[in-house]
């Protein structure tokens, strides 16, 4: 699944006309990068959720002729569900009872997808996410065996859950965007309200499942998010 269905707000004036998902770098869109790197990772059906600009979305994959694999829609025109609400949107197009890679548009990674996927099968996780550390001031905590235990807002020293003691002793990690599911996700997200964060979702989960962090070796990547990194996001491709 390609996450594609945000406003783009970053990017602004960029995205008062067009959807984030087809603001183009290296003379390509976003999409298209993310579609290609699938492909090319062995993935041939996937599906995309639409919000923001969707019918421009739609022409383009139509022009492309869907790059020659299975591209479904999720739409999400009515109300933006956010990441969670949006991968339980999706589930239908889930049906084969195996894991699912999700991929937000507007990361550029040299990531492994293929060997990302294989990684998760071998694992008993409920989901396998792609960490690194960066310069942020949010991080999600990880054990020594990278199981996520946690998350804290260093600015405001929030953490959750609300008790979480031993903090110098976990990781501190940035959630890239690229992430494997495993489908039992779906009957733990029955309570859910229609709209949640999926990063929430993995917090409320976390003692009862396992869920892993995994940092690549020689693990580059880059959020093209704001209107000022375009030019080093060329440069990145």
């Amino acid at each position: 699944m390609i996450f594609s269905a945000g406003l783009g707000t970053r990017l602004k004036p960029i995205t008062d006309n067009l959807p984030k998902a087809l603001v183009p770098i290296a003379g390509k869109t976003l999409l298209e990068h993310t579609v290609t790197k699938l492909i090319s990772s062995g993935f041939d059906e996937i599906i995309v959720n639409v919000h923001h600009f969707p019918d421009m979305i739609i022409d383009f994959l139509k022009e492309k002729n869907n790059f020659g694999i299975r591209i479904e829609l999720s739409d999400e025109r009515d109300m933006l569900l956010e990441t969670g609400g949006g991968i339980r949107k999706a589930s239908w197009f889930f049906d084969d009872g195996k894991p699912f890679l999700i991929h937000n548009v507007d990361i550029l990674s040299n990531v492994d997808l293929a060997d990302l996927y294989q990684r998760h099968l071998k694992s008993d996780s409920l989901a396998t996410l792609i960490v690194s550390p960066r310069d942020t001031f949010r991080h999600l905590l990880f054990d020594r065996e990278n199981r996520l235990r946690g998350w804290i807002n260093e600015k405001t020293g929030e953490t959750k859950p609300p008790a979480l003691t031993d903090i110098p002793v976990y990781q501190k990690l940035a959630f890239s965007g690229i992430q494997v599911l495993s489908p039992a996700v779906f009957e733990q997200m029955a309570d859910f309200p229609e709209k949640f964060s999926i990063i929430d979702f993995y917090l409320q989960n976390a003692q009862s499942h396992k869920i892993t962090g995994c940092t690549p070796e020689n693990f580059r990547m880059f959020d093209v998010g704001k209107i000022e990194t375009l030019e080093q996001a060329e440069e990145f491709v």
